[in-house]
């Protein structure tokens, strides 16, 4: 196994464990919402401190229930990974171009230095 493959494997297993580990040992247990976000419980902190607290901006548009705001989420998710794949993929695609370019002018330089080779040697 190379060097690169065992560090993604090792940075798999920490995402995973990451991921996994709340939900095993039963953090956020004794709430209402275990994981409701740092949005929440932003809000929910602000209440008890001052608990006649106005907001200075309403949001722009209120989702009609939780699933329709994690559809949205999910979407803007899928968005941002379609545009860095889209962005490495043409990073990739483009240093391949060059390699490519930069292996057929040596190809064709080294022809024509053997054709001048040949030529002048007869």
């Amino acid at each position: 196994m190379s060097r690169n493959a065992k560090i993604n494997t090792l940075l798999l297993a920490i995402v995973a464990a990451l991921a996994v580990l709340p939900l095993a040992l039963g953090l956020g247990d004794h709430k209402e919402e275990p994981f409701s976000g740092a949005d929440g419980e932003a809000e929910t902190a602000i209440t008890e401190i001052a608990p006649d607290y106005e907001p200075w901006f309403a949001p722009l548009y209120e989702p009609p229930s939780g699933e329709v705001e994690s559809a949205l989420f999910a979407l803007q998710a899928a968005l941002g990974a379609g545009v860095l794949a889209y962005y490495f993929g043409l990073r990739r695609g483009r240093r391949q171009g060059e390699a490519r370019g930069a292996a057929a002018r040596d190809a064709r330089t080294a022809a024509a230095g053997a054709a001048d080779t040949a030529g002048s040697g007869a």
